[in-house]
């Protein structure tokens, strides 16, 4: 019995198999009092259960049911708490434009702006917002980078702690967040939405709200934005708002579309792209980053406008997470590239029109292009090579986690590529860690070719960037 001996007595009667002294007697054959009779095992199966439920009270029960909200919370909380970007709000709030002794042109205001959703389709549509604000020679109203209209700052994504809004030049400079426009010096500038309602919140306020409802929603962009010139053309009111409840200004059909294709020439020579540029903070981390992206000069990081790339580098947009479910929503749905993807002038195009009667030939093309494999990334890259033998070095843009790319880093080695840097690499500080992803971008757009997901509306806006920039449509390439 010393083989159980060492065990508790609760855990040690929760066994009932276990063997016990006093459950058997063996008798000894000269006994004369007692009849012979064969030696038995009983098993008592009743004591485990009442150990079990000896151990595991239902006091206990219920303080460790208790405990577990904490314990996750506590696991929240050290991950950190996100900044506020006060500095930044003050910024925004000095901005020479914030003056209500200045004279005080028309101002411009989407109320049902785009919030919840991934910084690139928030970024898209105030790109465009902007643009339809200059067109009409009203200044533009910009938002709060926004994930949630809870009256907490912080929010919980992904069992941490993200800002729930964040100041939109924490992201980027230029005019749609506020920015002079060196190449339109009479263009009213944009305002942010804090001094919009001190000027427009008062009761004595006078504004005007048109509704999108009778808005050309499937027509060319070019028509789409005639139409609203047209509409604000007219009106007197300082203060203007546009009630989209009936739907979006400009709808994820639209940037899906290439409808969007008939307003590029316009677009990208406006100010909205021509003076664009990256916040100082998300310039400051790329440049922080120097030694990984390994640029043959300093200068050609820090200069926001330079239309130098960085040589020898391809950076891959390799989106994972989510998309493994939304590629093949997207083939279910038989999408097509993002609208700007589709530019005639880039050299891969997605024809899906040979699989459409075969749904699992229909599916395989999609992933290849969505979800590619780690040996179809590798031989994408190869290819890619052989047009551009200069590129040495390879940045991946992803959400993937950093051991998942542990793969795909040996593979590109084994290839003959010198080094691998990913988004999981790049060393940011509290504040940058919040808007990644708008580093990952401002890296993307200097790299000598970008291949991007066609899907993605990242990609599109790096894409759109690269080419209004002058950078050589042929150098933005598709998985």
């Amino acid at each position: 019995m010393k083989a159980v001996g060492w065990m508790p007595r609760s855990v040690r009667s929760a066994f009932s198999w276990t063997f016990r002294p006093e459950e058997y007697i063996l008798l000894g054959a000269t006994s004369p009092s007692i009849p012979l009779r064969t030696t038995k095992y009983r098993r008592q199966h009743s004591c485990s259960w009442r150990s079990f439920i000896r151990v595991f009270t239902l006091r206990k029960v219920l303080v460790s049911v208790t405990l577990v909200p904490v314990f996750l919370f506590l696991a929240i909380i050290c991950q950190g708490i996100p900044p506020n970007y006060d500095d930044i709000r003050l910024f925004e709030h000095h901005l020479p434009q914030h003056s209500l002794s200045r004279h005080q042109p028309q101002y411009l205001r989407f109320p049902g702006h785009l919030w919840g959703f991934g910084f690139n389709n928030v970024l898209q549509e105030a790109i465009l917002m902007s643009y339809l604000a200059y067109a009409t020679n009203v200044s533009f109203v910009f938002e709060d980078y926004t994930w949630s209209h809870l009256p907490l700052p912080w929010t919980i994504y992904d069992f941490a702690l993200r800002p729930a809004r964040i100041p939109l030049n924490a992201l980027i400079s230029g005019p749609t967040a506020g920015g002079p426009m060196p190449s339109a010096p009479n263009a009213p500038r944009a305002v942010n939405a804090e001094f919009y309602t001190q000027v427009c919140g008062g009761p004595d306020s006078q504004k005007r709200v048109i509704s999108s409802l009778t808005a050309p929603n499937d027509a060319d962009g070019n028509v789409m934005i005639d139409w609203w010139v047209d509409q604000l053309a007219s009106v007197q009111e300082p203060c203007i708002e546009i009630d989209s409840s009936a739907h979006d200004v400009f709808d994820r059909y639209f940037f899906g579309n290439p409808r969007i294709l008939s307003v590029w020439e316009s677009l990208t020579k406006s100010p909205m792209l021509t003076d664009f540029a990256w916040s100082p903070l998300v310039q400051a981390a790329v440049s922080r980053n120097f030694a990984l992206l390994q640029p043959e000069s300093a200068k050609d990081l820090y200069d926001a406008h330079s239309r130098k790339s960085l040589a020898g580098l391809v950076a891959v947009h390799l989106r994972r997470g989510d998309y493994k479910r939304h590629c093949p929503n997207l083939a279910k749905w038989g999408a097509d590239y993002m609208g700007i993807n589709q530019h005639p002038s880039l050299p891969d195009r997605f024809d899906r029109s040979p699989y459409v009667n075969d749904t699992d030939a229909r599916l395989s093309y999609y992933l290849d292009h969505c979800w590619p494999s780690t040996e179809q990334v590798v031989e994408r890259l190869r290819n890619i090579r052989k047009e551009y033998p200069g590129l040495k070095r390879v940045y991946v843009l992803s959400n993937e986690w950093a051991w998942s790319l542990d793969d795909l880093k040996n593979a590109l080695e084994e290839d003959g590529w010198d080094d691998l840097v990913s988004s999981t690499d790049i060393v940011l500080d509290s504040e940058q860690k919040h808007v990644a992803m708008a580093v990952d971008m401002a890296i993307a757009e200097k790299a000598e070719v970008f291949i991007g997901n066609g899907f993605s509306s990242l990609s599109s806006n790096v894409v759109m960037l690269r080419m209004a920039k002058g950078m050589e449509a042929e150098s933005n390439r598709f998985l």
